[in-house]
């Protein structure tokens, strides 16, 4: 694993705890394999558990210094320079990110998720119910989150600031390529009444002269360009320790794929998808007549 790979002049931490977390144990495994060590044996090095070894492998959970010193001796790394890359990149991968704050305001499933969006140099997703998060407007998105599972009236401000906080992520200095395919439907669902819809659209529009976010509509006329199943999005990273990963949220959990054939499966579909949609000029033709309509 090369611990310097990353963003184009950015530094590693640059790339987010969640990210690094999972580059730290892809190479834990990877050391682990290939001296031929269980991961039982492994845990045994470190005084823990089979699960916790599961956990830091998969990137789930912060590295303590003396545990991964402790598997790169097990694993016979005694050459300096690679224990000290493994260990500083392992110290970066446990400093909070910028939601860290609003760790109260989203499940533990949610967490991981903004932690790789953050990271993710491709975002691909496909809506048919809501607008997708990254381009609702405010009030549109409080009036989302109200839907959903009962909340104070503080909570759900908190949850809007969080959504609105991700959304500067379209905006720097070297953004992510978003593209956003979503149903027709979604734009006539007057959610939160019928100026707050006009609002959306309009904040859409806009949305889209950025040069990194495109969006797509698949209109009523082309329901055979409509994909089977719910919202997807699909994650792609720089970091070639990474797979791309497949999102699915569910009411109460979230699924994440990252084995190459669930990605390229949703790779099709999402491509089925853009080739069957309005072309990005059309699709703001359509929102700007249905935001005129209301």
């Amino acid at each position: 694993m090369n611990v310097n790979a990353g963003h184009p002049n950015e530094p590693p931490d640059q790339r987010g705890p969640t990210v690094l977390r999972i580059m730290v144990g892809s190479e834990l495994r990877r050391l682990r394999e290939a001296v031929g060590l269980s991961r039982t044996a492994a845990a045994d090095a470190i005084r823990g558990s089979e699960a916790k070894m599961s956990r830091l492998e998969a990137g789930r959970s912060g590295f303590r210094h003396r545990d991964v010193s402790d598997l790169l001796t097990a694993y016979g790394i005694t050459e300096e320079s690679a224990r000290q890359a493994l260990l500083t990149l392992a110290e970066r991968a446990n400093s909070p990110g910028w939601w860290h704050p609003y760790n109260d305001a989203m499940p533990d499933w949610f967490v991981t998720y903004v932690g790789l969006e953050q990271a993710a140099v491709i975002i691909r997703c496909y809506e048919v119910q809501f607008v997708p998060g990254l381009l609702q407007s405010e009030a549109y998105a409080r009036a989302v989150i109200q839907l959903g599972q009962a909340a104070t009236a503080s909570e759900v401000e908190r949850r809007v600031a969080l959504r609105m906080q991700r959304q500067k992520l379209l905006d720097v200095p070297e953004p992510p390529d978003y593209w956003a395919v979503v149903d027709e439907a979604v734009l006539r669902r007057r959610l939160g009444g019928q100026q707050v819809m006009r609002d959306q659209l309009d904040y859409l529009l806009k949305a889209t002269q950025r040069p990194n976010v495109t969006l797509q509509v698949v209109p009523f006329e082309r329901s055979d360009a409509a994909a089977t199943g719910g919202p997807f999005t699909l994650l792609r990273f720089t970091e070639k320790d990474l797979p791309d990963i497949v999102y699915l949220e569910q009411l109460t959990s979230a699924l994440y794929l990252d084995k190459r054939a669930d990605a390229d499966i949703y790779l099709k579909i999402i491509d089925r998808l853009a080739a069957g949609a309005l072309t990005p000029q059309q699709s703001a033709a359509r929102i700007a007549s249905i935001r005129d309509s209301l």
